[in-house]
């Protein structure tokens, strides 16, 4: 079994995001308290530098390269979230990166990581096996690898996201967090369990796609071919060594959301909070409204985790819906 990070690397990583990471807002909504009979907070990683969580990990990975690691750069693999965090990081740090991303990633990442410097390469994600592809990739050129969420240092990062939630709301009896290969959940377990250790943390995972629901029930990681959902973020095939331990060691469950609950969500979002919503971020709130877990009467935290997505795919998923 790896060595797993503590909620110490969650709050070593907060001291390295300060003044480079935004501290971004907990929203309330009334609506949403009276609809759901419960106190919901949302934090809002959709207001974070590149549109999304995944800057925390990425800025935190690449702040601990050696100097000979950063001459070389660094090499990620992202359906678009990741790879935009990684770039823009890498570019904050003065390093070259490279990105490999699937070919019908939403094209508004794809422009958003070559504008932050990188070079992407394309690839079929439903063809291709992305982490193979990397490694041979990062060994060919002498870069580091840092994958979207099974490393030490990507989901301590990720993990701040849920200490600024309770350090700013208090202590939760509940909080939903998006899952794909378990990075952001993984972090936001360690810094519950630290400060507010009676909070039952659930992983939610597209409906289409629930490896970690398999996985927690069978004891092992399970692997499952790419599935088909809007939630291109959570379009993971499997948890990673790192994350399943930490997820399995202290997660209250996993539940799932399907597609037509996540465009619902981004309708409410759009509609009644005035902020701008990708189909993964929405996985947590679209949880907390299926009534997949009893909140009613609690306090409940809900990780928004990004609104990357293009502005003509929004429109349609929302006006159609």
């Amino acid at each position: 079994m790896p060595q797993l990070p503590t909620f110490d690397d969650v709050a070593a990583a907060a001291r390295r995001l300060a003044g480079h990471a935004h501290r971004t807002p907990v929203m309330r909504s009334h609506t949403a308290d009276t609809a759901l009979g419960a106190q919901l907070f949302f934090k809002c990683e959709n207001l974070q530098r590149m549109g999304a969580f995944k800057f925390r990990g990425g800025y935190n990975a690449l702040s601990k390269f050696s100097a000979e690691q950063k001459k070389n750069g660094v090499l990620a693999f992202s359906s678009g979230n990741h790879a935009q965090a990684i770039a823009l990081s890498a570019r904050l740090h003065g390093m070259p990166a490279v990105i490999l991303m699937p070919i019908d990633a939403p094209q508004s990442k794809i422009e958003a990581t070559r504008g932050y410097g990188a070079e992407v390469i394309l690839f079929d994600r439903y063809k291709q096996d992305r982490e193979a592809l990397a490694t041979a990739l990062a060994q060919e050129r002498g870069m580091t690898l840092i994958p979207p969420f099974d490393h030490p240092d990507v989901l301590s990062g990720q993990g701040t996201a849920a200490m600024e939630l309770i350090e700013e709301a208090g202590e939760l009896d509940v909080l939903f967090v998006p899952l794909g290969g378990g990075g952001l959940l993984s972090g936001c377990l360690l810094a519950a369990k630290a400060l507010s250790p009676r909070c039952q943390v659930y992983g939610v995972e597209p409906e289409a796609g629930n490896d970690g629901q398999q996985s927690l029930a069978k004891g092992e990681i399970v692997n499952i071919a790419t599935p088909v959902t809007l939630a291109d973020g959570a379009q993971t095939q499997h948890l990673g060594r790192y994350t399943f331990e930490i997820i399995r060691r202290d997660v209250a469950g996993i539940v799932t959301a399907s597609d037509s609950e996540l465009v619902d969500a981004m309708k409410f979002f759009a509609s009644r909070m005035k902020i701008f919503t990708e189909p993964t971020g929405c996985l947590g709130f679209a949880a907390a409204r299926n009534g997949s877990v009893d909140i009613r009467g609690k306090r409940v935290g809900v990780i928004i985790s990004g609104g990357n997505v293009d502005l003509d795919r929004f429109a349609s998923l929302v006006g159609s819906h």
